[in-house]
């Protein structure tokens, strides 16, 4: 059974922070559960987030609620072992549309390759918003510990 894979000990890395305000918009809030926060990216062609886990993982699901009009229209997920390069695993294409998906309004769920990383990468090439922002209230990655 798939069981989210970020932990405590999960290093995260994201693009951007909004205004640097990374207290009111920091990556914190991407895995905090708290439906009044979020990860607001600043401006920019694509963003994005790296996942570093403590031990490798076998990668099932990858979800993410967006804010409607600042999602992004296309992404990509990479991933890799322990220092090798990032290599693709696979791309997604969430809608901006806010369709409420597993209960959640704008939470879409993307099923991934059977991949085992120690990293991984997701892109989100083509933001909807004019600026490039990107919002996001929850990523999940799911999974099994390898």
């Amino acid at each position: 059974m798939a069981q989210s894979l970020v932990c405590a000990d999960t290093v995260s890395r994201v693009s951007s922070v909004l205004n640097r305000n990374t207290r009111q918009f920091g990556k914190k809030h991407l895995f905090d559960q708290d439906e009044e926060t979020c990860w607001n990216s600043d401006q920019g062609p694509s963003q994005w987030v790296i996942l570093e886990f403590p031990r490798r993982v076998r990668v099932s699901q990858l979800q993410i609620q967006f804010q409607g009009g600042f999602s992004s229209r296309r992404g990509c997920l990479e991933g890799s072992q322990r220092s090798e390069a990032l290599g693709k695993i696979v791309d997604f294409y969430p809608e901006d549309n806010n369709s409420i998906q597993i209960s959640y309004p704008g939470l879409w769920t993307f099923p991934v390759p059977a991949a085992e990383v120690d990293q991984l990468k997701v892109t989100f090439e083509d933001p909807a918003d004019f600026f490039g922002r990107v919002v996001i209230y929850h990523l999940r990655v799911l999974g099994e510990k390898a």
